[in-house]
């Protein structure tokens, strides 16, 4: 400025001395060289004049484009800080170590996949057998600041990241430095070449260690075993059922060495699981497996124990359900027992249902046992347990469909009474007496003390005939029949007939025996005899015994017992009648 007052002065002075000469020649010749000199300070004047705009135009644009900038950088900041409540970010994590947070792009670089890079490299730097950590610096760009180690570049910070900190480039360039400078040198100590001759070492001890305890196990097993044997097999003695002895001493020595054998074997399996997941720790990059092997028996096991605990309320439930379904249970049987004895009488009840009921009634209670605690069993609302509890009722539904028939035909039969236990009855053609009746057969013991067992399902669809209930009620009538020529009245044939009824034990008096004619056949007449006896159980005895006497009678009073057909001449030959003893 003060250059630019001199000119102004210096201008405005020799236009006052070109004023105060005239127009003489020396004037004239002044004028001229004054008019030369103001051309060029004119000149000099409008040169820095321009310059004087332009520099004015420069600073103007310069302050424009520092406001500019300076918003700009105010509007990033601001969404910077409306994206940071919604952004989670990308952390780098190892080994469970968050070490920052990256939100921005670089580039088309997502977060997430910057922080993959950066994780990889940092692994890759940090499991070498050598690294010297001094080599890793800072390279200053343009744009972005690089943390390198050697020539590889780890990660780069640009002006966006140092927004999201708050923190200009450099600054968070240099502690993103210092924290993967730490993170290498802490995974060298640990990835190194001094910790895999140390897990080496340590792997080595472990196997020794390893190899000894076996030794060990086999040694004093081979060394005790008999002795461990005699001595626990002279405190012993045989373990006998009834008259079933279930284990002599020969036996219990051999259960003995067995069980001393799987001993050794156990032992040796825990060594080798806790021994052969120590080997896998000695190294980081094994280490997981160590968790992974031990976690094969801890989980089973803490899930076992959750599940226990967690059962146990239930458990408290089945319980107390149980005990009142054993205590009803008790009472039924009770109940039944005095009916069935006798002492207990109850109108329309017999005696013989008790026990039947009794089955019944306690089928029930047990299955309305199982409805109630069926939901608080442990997984009974899963899928697979239901799958299997339905193909489980499909078997025993299509397999038992006679044995179904069986128990209703047998639960029929006990309420209908056709018999009960020691009558004698009759089945086709099988009669004996009724020695069991359970809810699936019937077995019956014939008079050859033949057991024969009959399903329940075939009497029920069959005729039965109850001798015992008609004997003992109306009396059994004993009945058998005899063919007589026509020669002998029948008035003979009927005392004879009476005669040897009455002659027979067991036969009734009254009322009396009776005889029938029951045909007139072309060469013989049909006569019955009818008895009446209470003792169905001496059916075979009592026939017996009538057909002896009816022979005895017949023959004493010299009839024959024949059936002719035809008439013919004996020519001499003796009467069909043996001689008397």
């Amino acid at each position: 400025m003060k250059y630019y007052l001199r000119l102004i002065f210096f201008f405005l002075l020799v236009s006052l001395c070109q004023l105060s000469l005239g127009q003489s020649p020396v004037a004239d010749s002044l004028s001229a060289d004054a008019d030369s000199l103001v051309q060029t300070l004119r000149s000099q004047i409008q040169d820095l004049q321009m310059q004087g705009i332009m520099m004015r135009e420069q600073l103007e644009k310069q302050g424009i484009n520092a406001r500019a900038d300076s918003l700009q950088l105010v509007r990033r900041m601001q969404r910077i800080d409306s994206l940071r409540r919604i952004t989670p970010g990308a952390p780098l994590i190892i080994d469970g170590d968050t070490l920052f947070v990256l939100y921005d792009r670089r580039g088309g670089v997502a977060p997430e996949t910057r922080v993959k890079d950066i994780y990889e490299k940092m692994m890759e730097i940090g499991m070498r057998m050598t690294l010297f950590t001094d080599s890793i610096f800072i390279y200053e760009g343009d744009f972005t600041s690089d943390i390198m180690s050697g020539e590889d570049v780890i990660m780069s910070v640009t002006d966006n990241d140092a927004l999201w900190q708050n923190q200009t480039r450099q600054q968070l360039a240099a502690d993103y430095r210092t924290i993967i400078h730490t993170k290498i040198e802490q995974m060298q100590s640990e990835y190194g070449l001094k910790r895999k001759l140390l897990g080496v070492l340590y792997v080595l001890g472990s196997m020794a260690v390893l190899g000894l305890l076996i030794w060990s196990t086999n040694y004093y097993y081979r060394r005790w075993r008999f002795r461990l044997v005699r001595y626990l097999l002279g405190r012993t003695s045989p373990v006998s059922f009834k008259n079933y002895e279930v284990l002599n001493l020969r036996r219990q020595g051999v259960l003995f060495y067995g069980a001393f054998n799987v001993v050794r074997y156990l032992v040796i399996l825990l060594l080798l699981f806790i021994f052969v997941p120590m080997f896998f720790a000695a190294f980081p990059e094994t280490k997981s497996f160590t968790y992974a092997i031990f976690g094969y028996l801890w989980n089973p096991f803490v899930g076992i124990v959750k599940s226990i605990f967690g059962f146990l309320p239930n458990f408290f439930q089945i319980v107390v359900i149980v005990i009142c379904f054993r205590y009803l249970v008790k009472g039924l049987h009770y109940l039944m027992d005095e009916i069935s004895s006798g002492r207990l009488t109850i109108n329309g009840f017999y005696a013989d249902w008790a026990q039947p009921t009794y089955l019944i009634l306690r089928v029930l209670c047990y299955s309305f046992m199982i409805v109630m605690i069926w939901p608080l069993l442990p997984s009974s609302d899963s899928q697979v347990f239901q799958g299997v509890s339905v193909f489980i009722g499909i078997i025993v539904s299509l397999g038992s469909s006679s044995i179904i028939g069986n128990v209703m035909a047998g639960m029929v039969m006990t309420y209908m009474r056709p018999f009960r236990v020691g009558d004698f009855i009759k089945y086709g053609d099988i009669d004996g007496f009724v020695i069991e009746k359970t809810i699936l057969v019937t077995r019956i013991r014939t008079r050859k003390n033949d057991v024969v067992t009959i399903p329940n399902s075939n009497l029920m669809s069959s005729q039965t005939t109850n001798y015992t209930f008609s004997a003992q009620n109306y009396g059994v009538i004993v009945h058998t029949k005899v063919t007589i020529g026509y020669d002998m009245p029948w008035q003979q044939i009927r005392d004879l007939l009476l005669d040897a009824a009455h002659k027979t034990p067991h036969i009734l008096k009254k009322p009396a025996p009776f005889v029938l004619v029951t045909a007139l056949d072309d060469y013989y007449v049909e006569y019955e005899i009818n008895a009446y006896t209470h003792q169905s159980d001496l059916l075979g005895i009592i026939y017996s015994e009538l057909h002896q006497n009816i022979l005895d009678s017949f023959h004493k009073n010299g009839v024959e017992i024949m059936s002719p057909h035809i008439f013919a001449h004996r020519n001499d030959l003796p009467v069909q009648i043996p001689p008397q003893v």
